[in-house]
């Protein structure tokens, strides 16, 4: 005597889907599968956040988030106008990276720290920065463009 073998809801499901060809014209059907680094054991979040276009940044501790942050100085500041606000944004960093070491530990956890920035060697790194992106005062040619007429010269009696 046979045994009924169970189906469970899931498995009806997809039978089903696969019956009514649901599955069939998917994208990448019949093509071998991408396995390239999955030697990773995170390799698939990785894929995830590339295909989705997803900035995980928000689910970094403090202490390595404050460390991005710092991998990016002084190229994000390049923006900002004056010195004051370079100043400003520098020691608003400093500020939360000393108020992070204040942070306690968890149960088990040993603590990432990450360093302060010498505020005047990115200042100074931030005027170079700028003098290179400003764009340099345009030459002007020996001949001037002839003046354009206006619409209203033409409408003369």
């Amino acid at each position: 005597m046979e045994r009924p073998t169970y189906e469970s809801p899931v498995e009806r499901a997809i039978r089903e889907a696969q019956e009514r060809g649901e599955f069939d014209d998917l994208p990448g059907a019949g093509k071998p599968l991408d396995l390239r680094g999955t030697d990773d054991p995170m390799w698939w979040v990785r894929r995830l956040a590339e295909r989705e276009q997803l900035d995980f940044s928000g689910a970094l501790s403090p202490a390595l988030a404050l460390r991005k942050e710092a991998a990016g100085f002084p190229d994000s500041l390049v923006e900002l106008r004056t010195e004051d606000s370079v100043r400003a944004v520098l020691d608003d960093f400093n500020d939360r990276v000393l108020r992070d070491r204040l942070r306690p530990l968890g149960a088990r956890a040993t603590q990432v720290l990450a360093p302060t920035v010498d505020v005047d060697a990115l200042v100074e790194q931030w005027r170079v920065l700028r003098e290179e992106a400003e764009p340099g005062p345009e030459p002007t040619s020996a001949v001037e463009a002839p003046r354009r007429r206006r619409w209203w010269h033409l409408r003369r009696h």
